[in-house]
C-alpha cells in the first residue's frame, strides 16, 4: 500500500540516501532550503510502511516548480513515482496554480507525459573545469544588497517567474556568490552559483547580452578555478552553448524542460543558464 505524507527535517537522512542512489548532486543545506521553501509542499511516499520516495513543490505565485522526484531502486514498478507526481499536482491544482514546470531525467518523462506534460525544451548539462575566456571584458562587481533588487528584476524579465523568496534565500546563504555586470546604472547579467557533492552548481545565469555573459563566466573560471562544476544552458540559447563550450566543459547529460497548463514565455536569449533541475 503506498501513501504519501508531508516530509520533515527527519527525512533528510532519507532524501539524502536517494539522490546518493541517482548520483545526484544535492547536498543536505539544498534539501533543508527546499523544506524551508516548500514548507507543506514537499512529501515522502511510504510503501508498506517503508519511506522509499520523495518529491518537492515550490510555488512562485502562479508558477511552480515539481522537483525531487526519487523513488528507491528496490522500490520501482509499483507506481510510486506516479503517485507521488499525482498528490503534488492536486497540492497545486487546489492552489490555483496555473503553470506547473519540471526539468525531466530521461527515467521521469513517460511518467510526466501521462500527467499533461509537454515538452518545451533541451537543457545541456556541461560539466568540468572552466577555461579562462579572458578578462577584456565589461567589470563583474559583487552584489551588494541594493544591487540584489535590479537582479531580481532581471530575473523576473527572463524567467517570467516571481522567485525572490529563492533568490533571497540563496543570497542570505552566501552573498559572495553573486556577480553582476552593469552597463551605467542598468544592471545586464547576474551570475549565482551554489556547492554541491559531485560538483558546484553554476546559475542561474542571466544576461542581455554576450559579453556581459562572457565577463561573468571568464570570473567563475577565475574564482573557481581548478574545481568541477556544472552549469545547465538551454539549448535553444545557441550563443550560451557556443561560449560555454568555449570555456572547456563537456555535456554530461541532457534535461527536458516541460510544462502543464498556461505556457510560461522565458525570454530565452537572455537565459544562459538554469538555477538547476529543482526550480528552473
Amino acid at each position: 500500500m503506498i501513501r504519501i505524507r508531508p516530509m520533515t527535517v527527519a527525512d533528510l537522512p532519507l532524501g539524502m540516501r536517494l539522490k546518493a542512489q541517482a548520483g545526484w548532486n544535492q547536498t543536505e543545506a539544498d534539501w533543508r532550503r527546499y523544506l524551508r521553501l516548500g514548507r507543506e509542499g514537499c512529501f515522502v511516499a511510504e510503501l508498506d510502511g517503508s519511506a522509499v520516495g520523495t518529491t518537492a513543490t515550490f510555488i512562485f505565485n502562479e508558477v511552480a516548480w515539481v522537483a525531487m522526484v526519487l523513488v528507491d531502486e528496490a522500490a520501482r514498478g509499483h507506481g510510486i513515482g506516479t503517485a507521488l507526481m499525482q498528490h503534488a499536482l492536486a497540492f497545486l491544482d487546489e492552489r490555483g496554480i496555473r503553470s506547473v514546470r519540471l526539468d525531466a531525467t530521461p527515467l521521469g518523462r513517460p511518467i510526466y507525459e501521462k500527467l499533461g506534460f509537454v515538452a518545451e525544451y533541451t537543457l545541456a548539462r556541461y560539466e568540468g573545469v572552466l577555461r579562462s575566456l579572458g578578462r577584456d571584458g565589461p567589470v563583474v562587481e559583487p552584489v551588494a544588497a541594493g544591487g540584489l533588487t535590479q537582479a531580481l528584476r532581471l530575473d523576473w524579465e527572463v524567467t517570467q517567474t516571481v522567485r525572490i523568496g529563492l533568490l533571497m534565500r540563496l543570497f542570505d546563504e552566501d552573498p559572495d556568490v553573486f556577480r553582476m555586470v552593469r552597463r551605467g546604472e542598468e544592471y545586464v547579467a547576474f551570475l549565482a552559483s551554489r556547492p554541491g557533492s559531485n560538483a558546484r552548481q553554476l546559475g542561474p545565469l542571466a544576461a542581455k547580452d554576450e559579453a556581459a555573459a562572457r565577463a561573468l563566466l571568464a570570473d567563475a573560471a577565475t574564482r573557481y578555478a581548478g574545481a568541477r562544476v556544472f552549469i545547465d544552458v538551454p539549448r535553444p540559447n545557441l550563443a550560451a552553448v557556443r561560449v560555454v563550450e568555449a570555456t572547456g566543459l563537456t555535456t554530461q547529460r541532457e534535461l527536458l524542460r516541460m510544462g502543464r497548463g498556461q505556457p510560461v514565455r522565458e525570454r530565452i536569449e537572455w537565459l544562459w543558464a538554469s538555477s538547476g533541475p529543482e526550480k528552473g
